[in-house]
């Protein structure tokens, strides 16, 4: 990680704060809407479930114009927060909202984090925990339920365990969870969910680390953070929050750069240390914390037309690309499905009455579009059906494609795109229309069943990449 760069403010801010036990850290973007309640909440559960330790809660803000910094300060005192929990904390409980500098000219999440891991370091907190500043569904125990087990039991890393909607989610569930889990050996459900618990000495190692990058700074943050906690050998737990209400995104229309940098991500830290999992062979289970609840999370409308319509446009316009990155038989395979997804797009079409790309706003009727609803056109896609072990080895020809650019062992071309990084980039651009097919075939497979049963696809698809693994070693060691 670059070297320390609080500003002089931040520092004398520090000076003047001295010491904490612990620290909820929000980082934030334009969420006036929301933070107010999400600070809150942290307040609450701060003086509720800790009212004897040091406790400071910081809002990193990229320098909103919404106004979202002076929701922070205005939002209730602590002495209100004490009135009605009929508690009254040993110490004060300190609040901070700061402008956070970015990190080699990059701003994002992972720059707001960046900073609230510094001040954590140097305040020599025991538990830091990061919540996200859109949440609607966050109550004062989540404080405890991230804490906590840093805190009491002793662990480094606490991930979050929600309960999703099927469709919510989808770079977590064909991505992150399944490939973090035959990586690395740890089935944690939510590697990037967005809220966790961290504790001081997991926090001291991440500010030692090298591995940081410009996608790091933005969204790639919290896979980072998961990837090496995993690897660094420390203890991690989940913890059982409930539904997480948030400002949810239809993965055809919102998540591209999300996408792009979680991704990247992932695939950077396996190409840059292999031993880190080649030795590793099947997964266990991560001990979850708090109690379970049964809870239905709100419904999430999806433009599964655009997906498939997305995918079979990226098998034109990419098909060089993917020649590249993808093994010969993947290729095929992949180029295939990608001619079924127009011909059903183009039925699909005439069936409903829509014309070209003109499938609805918002994801169709459900959201509030004039085209059809998300079950009818994933009804209209019906056969559509993208396997997991094609998704699987798409993945693992990527992870080795990549591993052939960081060891440079592959060139890269002339050009605007001659580094290593662009290269991957482009790799990672180019696989986002493979999985918006993928997204696509999840929709239509799953629109009959409940989210539960949902999970469970979820699970085969993981326990696939499991079986596959031998796959990615042979063509990693065959390079």
């Amino acid at each position: 990680m670059a070297a320390d760069s609080l500003s002089a403010p931040i520092r004398e801010l520090i000076d003047r704060l001295g010491q904490a036990d612990m620290m909820v850290g929000i980082p934030s973007f334009k969420n006036a809407a929301t933070i107010g309640y999400v600070v809150r909440a942290a307040q609450a559960g701060l003086v509720q479930y800790f009212p004897d330790l040091r406790p400071v809660l910081v809002n990193a803000d990229a320098g909103s114009p919404d106004g979202t910094q002076r929701v922070v300060a205005e939002t209730e005192p602590p002495d209100y927060i004490e009135r009605i929990l009929l508690v009254r904390p040993t110490n004060r409980l300190e609040k901070v909202s700061l402008t956070y500098p970015e990190v080699d000219g990059v701003g994002g999440k992972g720059a707001a984090l960046r900073t609230i891991f510094e001040m954590a370091a140097a305040l020599n907190v025991s538990a830091l925990v990061v919540v996200d500043s859109d949440l609607r569904s966050i109550v004062p125990e989540w404080i405890e339920l991230l804490a906590g087990p840093i805190i009491k039991g002793g662990y480094d890393f606490v991930a979050p365990l929600y309960a999703r909607y099927k469709y919510d989610g989808t770079i977590t569930n064909t991505v992150t969870y399944p490939l973090t889990r035959a990586l690395y050996g740890h089935r944690i459900r939510q590697p990037i969910g967005g809220d966790f618990g961290v504790s001081g000495d997991l926090v001291r190692h991440y500010l030692k680390l090298d591995t940081w990058d410009a996608d790091v700074s933005r969204f790639g943050i919290d896979i980072w953070m998961t990837t090496e906690a995993l690897a660094g050998g420390f203890a991690v737990c989940q913890a059982r929050l409930g539904a997480k209400v948030h400002d949810p995104k239809d993965p055809g229309a919102d998540l591209g750069p999300m996408f792009r940098q979680v991704v990247g991500t992932i695939l950077r830290l396996a190409a840059r240390s292999p031993e880190r999992w080649l030795e590793i062979r099947g997964s266990h289970d991560v001990p979850a914390y708090g109690f379970e609840r049964i809870i239905d999370p709100p419904p999430l409308e999806v433009n599964s037309l655009r997906l498939v319509a997305e995918f079979q446009t990226g098998s034109i316009g990419m098909a060089d690309t993917w020649a590249e990155m993808l093994a010969p038989g993947t290729l095929e395979t992949v180029l295939e499905l990608a001619t079924e997804a127009g011909t059903r797009f183009d039925d699909a079409s005439r069936r409903l009455g829509v014309h070209g790309g003109d499938t609805g706003a918002s994801g169709g009727s459900g959201a509030g579009g004039s085209g059809p609803g998300t079950h009818e056109m994933a009804d209209s896609l019906a056969g559509f059906h993208f396997p997991d072990d094609v998704w699987s080895r798409v993945i693992y020809d990527l992870v080795v494609a990549v591993g052939r650019i960081e060891r440079g062992t592959e060139p890269v071309k002339e050009g605007a795109s001659s580094s290593r990084k662009a290269t991957i980039d482009r790799y990672v651009a180019a696989l986002v229309p493979i999985y918006f097919g993928r997204v696509a075939s999840f929709v239509v497979e799953n629109r009959d069943i409940t989210t539960d049963e949902a999970e469970e696809r979820v699970e085969r698809q993981a326990r696939e990449f499991e079986l596959l693994k031998p796959y990615l070693i042979e063509r990693w060691n065959a390079r």
